[in-house]
């Protein structure tokens, strides 16, 4: 089950933040969206006009699928390339292209992704507020025909609100990561790692542990002003279901403690850990947990805070920690 949480989380960031991002789970959020004025003529015409009156004239990028890809936009079979095209147009162009084109049999899919308010629609982020969404996070917006985008995780907690069409959401826990079949790390579709399982037929033996994952998945449907709040590092794949799609997504670090993200420690890691005999990775493993993971607590919890050192207060030794880590990355 998907949690669901009641109506006092969604009135600020704060009952937001201690009431559904500190638990790290997924959260339906049902009619979150709906008073936005892009809803209020209850079609796509109407969101579509919207977003036109916010256009900067810039240009975007657009996916495009021929049609034996049933619009699941992923590698092609060498995993050398993709099997759609990149092409870049006028952001009117490719939303009349999309509009026109929506009903057409045997035509190619289009899709526009992550297209940002403060570049391509400035001012529309007054129009799509969330009262439980951080003032200063602006949304993005997710443009197309029907289409499969593979399944992938982001590194920021995210919002996505439905504003037109339909949305189904697939999703895997993050300790399901070793039953994905994760593919390359820097050669990606648009930016993030995907699965190379999911979606595949049961029994596949190119993906036998990926059974064990197919038991785990979560399933979440939404229709116009619903929107899914996603934890960073869980894994989703999004299927947009109507004749035309739009999204508007809000991505923010829900526990931001610094300048550092987590995932810039976890590729030193790889050069520095991954290639070691498995004894030390588990003796590492063990200095990790420790320090960092905490299983036990603070590992100096039992001594008074004036001799916990830079492990005190991240806020005030955040400064002391990264002064140690480049000189040591100098060599000094």
């Amino acid at each position: 089950m998907i949690h669901t949480p009641p109506a006092e989380a969604l009135k600020d960031p704060e009952s937001f933040r201690a009431l559904v991002t500190e638990r790290c789970e997924p959260a339906v959020l049902r009619g979150a969206a709906k008073q936005w004025p892009m809803l209020a003529g209850g079609d796509v015409g109407g969101v579509a006009d919207h977003l036109r009156r916010f256009d900067a004239g810039r240009a975007a990028e657009v996916f495009v699928g021929e049609p034996a890809i049933q619009a699941r936009y992923h590698y092609d079979e060498t995993l050398a390339g993709f099997n759609f095209t990149r092409s870049t147009m006028p952001f009117t162009q490719a939303l009349a292209q999309i509009l026109a084109t929506a009903r057409e049999p045997g035509r190619p899919s289009m899709y526009m992704g992550s297209l940002t308010a403060e570049t391509c629609f400035p001012g529309i982020e007054e129009t799509t507020r969330l009262p439980f969404v951080p003032a200063a996070v602006r949304p993005r917006f997710w443009i197309g025909h029907p289409s499969t985008v593979a399944c992938h995780y982001d590194t920021m907690d995210n919002v996505a609100c439905v504003a037109a069409g339909r949305r189904r959401f697939t999703l895997f826990p993050p300790d399901a990561i070793s039953d994905l079949y994760v593919g390359p790390i820097d050669h990606t579709l648009a930016g993030q790692p995907i699965s190379l399982a999911v979606g595949s037929e049961a029994g596949d033996p190119r993906f036998p542990r990926f059974e064990r994952a197919r038991e785990r998945a979560l399933v979440v449907e939404l229709e116009p002003g619903d929107a899914l709040y996603l934890p960073k590092l869980w894994w989703h794949q999004v299927e947009a279901t109507g004749e035309v799609n739009v999204l508007v997504n809000f991505w923010w670090d829900g526990f931001p403690t610094g300048p550092d993200q987590p995932y810039t420690a976890m590729m030193l890691a790889l050069v520095a850990i991954a290639e070691r005999p498995p004894a030390e990775r588990a003796a590492w493993r063990a200095w990790f947990d420790h320090y960092v993971f905490r299983p036990d607590g603070h590992p100096l919890g039992f001594l008074p805070p004036e001799h916990h050192g830079v492990l005190g207060s991240p806020k005030e030794n955040q400064g002391r920690i990264r002064a140690m880590v480049m000189r040591l990355l100098r060599g000094g």
